[in-house]
């Protein structure tokens, strides 16, 4: 190959790789141990996990520590009760330089949280069937004062069975879906429920332990020991 040529790619290579890293978000890194591993109960039983207490951390201080504001949407389950859930999805968020997107369930009473369904701009259905409601303006942003409740952890990296035990201890029981195959490690006194499937992704869910029957009852059903 003319070395021109090969000079050219190179060139362009290197810049690429440049740009990708312009493009790259600084990692969030303060006095502050914000590691998924890293999870303790505070004198009233919350959960405390990157930084973060449930049901005392705003939405507003979380998007103070993420730097953005998240994509927030309202859910609305199948089924005649009608369940609605205030989430935030926060994308690829640099902690302690481990790359994760979260998903944050916020601690709104369904009475409140119906009247914003009510004056939802728009609604679209997802892939399981559930309502997705985009909220009137005024309505996001009255939500920035409100606690966070549930923190999901969706890390980019695939995890081996061998590390999750290594960083989060044998979990109290493990439950596995029959037909999907997916592992859940159930550890209720820390509030946690870590979701791998047959592949390595992970899922992480945190809630307060006096919640953990929330995340409990669904595997039940579709689970087995």
């Amino acid at each position: 190959m003319d070395r021109s040529i090969v000079l050219s790619i190179l060139g362009a290579a290197v810049l690429g790789f440049v740009g990708m890293l312009l493009l790259m978000p600084d990692p969030i890194e303060d006095e502050i141990a914000r590691l998924p591993w890293l999870i303790e109960q505070d004198a009233d039983g919350r959960t405390q996990v990157f930084g973060f207490t449930l049901g005392a951390t705003t939405l507003a201080e979380v998007r103070q520590v993420f730097r953005e504001d998240g994509e927030v949407n309202l859910f609305r389950t199948l089924g005649p009760s009608g369940t609605l859930a205030a989430e935030v999805y926060f994308e690829q968020i640099h902690l302690e330089r481990l790359r994760a997107d979260f998903v944050l369930t916020l601690d709104v009473d369904q009475t409140t949280l119906a009247a914003m369904y009510e004056r939802g701009l728009r609604i679209s259905q997802t892939g399981s069937g559930s309502q997705k409601v985009k909220l009137d303006p005024s309505d996001a942003e009255h939500l920035a004062e409100r606690p966070v409740r549930a923190i999901v952890y969706l890390p980019k990296a695939r995890l081996d069975a061998a590390l999750i035990e290594q960083r989060f201890g044998t979990p109290s029981r493990r439950l596995t879906e029959s037909e999907t195959g997916i592992v859940h490690w159930l550890y209720p006194e820390r509030g946690l429920d870590i979701g791998r499937d047959p592949s390595g992704r992970v899922v992480m869910q945190y809630v307060n332990p006096a919640d953990f029957a929330a995340i409990l009852e669904p595997l039940a059903t579709a689970g087995k020991d």
